[in-house]
């Protein structure tokens, strides 16, 4: 906004329009350009306006539902209305302040009806809210409002902290669950991995004795053709006797070998030889009598 001034002409620069005045009297809006004034008829430039946007920071300090006092910075966009711009110079004399005024009085009355977390969420509502009451007041003086942009929320920052503690917390108790599920995970194919690996040893342990016992049965049967009056007991002797002395052989090479010895010598292993062949007979006589 200028100054009055009484010249025989003047310029109005682009994106701007000026206010002509006869006799101090509003006569006319002057578009932009060279403009000739006749200052004998009292006709004068007496001010230019801007119609570019302008832009207004305003921060207002409130108090929501939940008692958080917390700082909002608003920021608004405006410009002067180029028809209606007489309006704009002569109605307010200082729009910036009366702009502020009404953010200040909308925002307190929108803004303690909501928590600190619908604040944040609602943003958009309460600007938009700024945006209706504005242009509803400030329409009527000249001024257009283009945009109002809720630019950041700053809580206390006792508050702040309070938050990030919550936060955290939360974040810690759930990665307490998922390292528990982890664990859990863990625990159970353990379990499982263990029990197939017992399976797998029980099997293996079948076969190595089901093996053992085919290989004892082709020697006895190999032995009894190939020498002539020897009887299966015989030759099972003899296969037991050679497997006791490859077993003392085995005990004597090892050098890390903690071994217990009781009495025993060559005659044992026919008596258990004798056993294992009672316990055949009597478990085969129990089963016919049974039968």
């Amino acid at each position: 906004m200028g100054n009055s001034s009484c010249v025989l002409c003047g310029c109005v620069d682009q994106a701007s329009v000026g206010v002509v005045e006869k006799w101090g009297r509003f006569q006319r809006l002057a578009e932009p350009g060279l403009h000739f004034f006749n200052p004998l008829a009292g006709e004068c430039l007496s001010g230019i306006l801007s119609t570019r946007i302008n832009s207004l920071d305003v921060k207002i300090e409130t108090k929501t539902k939940d008692n958080v006092f917390v700082q909002i910075h608003c920021s608004i966009q405006y410009r002067v209305i180029k028809e209606n711009a007489d309006d704009a110079f002569y109605e307010l004399q200082n729009p910036k302040e009366q702009i502020q005024s009404y953010v200040f009085d909308v925002v307190r009355a929108h803004v303690p009806r909501m928590t600190l977390d619908e604040l944040f969420e609602q943003k958009g509502d309460v600007a938009k809210a700024v945006l209706e009451e504005l242009e509803k007041v400030m329409g009527a003086y000249g001024y257009n409002i283009e945009h109002i942009l809720m630019v950041d929320i700053v809580p206390d920052p006792s508050v702040r902290r309070a938050m990030n503690e919550i936060n955290a917390a939360q974040r810690m108790q759930l990665a307490s669950v998922y390292k528990g599920e982890a664990e859990k995970i863990l625990q159970v194919k353990k379990a499982e991995a263990d029990a197939e690996a017992k399976y797998l040893g029980g099997v293996g342990v079948a076969r190595q004795r089901q093996a053992i016992t085919d290989g004892l049965r082709e020697n006895i049967l190999n032995f009894s053709h190939k020498v002539e009056g020897t009887s299966a007991k015989e030759v099972m002797d003899l296969i037991m006797i050679t497997q006791y002395f490859d077993t003392i052989k085995d005990l004597g090479n090892g050098s890390k070998n903690t071994t217990v010895f009781i009495p025993h010598g060559p005659g044992h292993v026919r008596d258990i030889g004798d056993q294992i062949r009672n316990g055949l007979m009597e478990a085969a006589s129990a089963q016919a009598n049974v039968e």
